[in-house]
């Protein structure tokens, strides 16, 4: 897999964005992944559907050596909120 690349926008920041733009952009980011596959979405879904998997694995690792008095309380979710 090769690294992450870095894109540059020229949208607003976070903080600058007003409450009529969202942040990032998402159709942005859907030409920006397209871009990097070369328009091969296969690709750049198997990609994707990599990266959770890792980040899942990492959710999990980081969740077995963290104590609750560290967090907080805090716990981590593998599921994300419906919008």
């Amino acid at each position: 897999m090769r690294p992450a690349r870095t894109l540059e926008s020229d949208r607003a920041s976070p903080e600058q964005a007003g409450p009529e733009q969202t942040w990032p952009d998402q159709a942005w980011e859907v030409e920006g992944v397209l871009a990097w596959h070369d328009d091969n979405a296969k690709a750049a879904i198997r990609s994707l559907l990599d990266d959770c998997k890792h980040l899942r694995r990492q959710l999990a690792l980081a969740e077995s050596v963290m104590s609750r008095g560290m967090a907080r309380g805090w716990a981590p979710r593998y599921e994300r909120d419906a919008l």
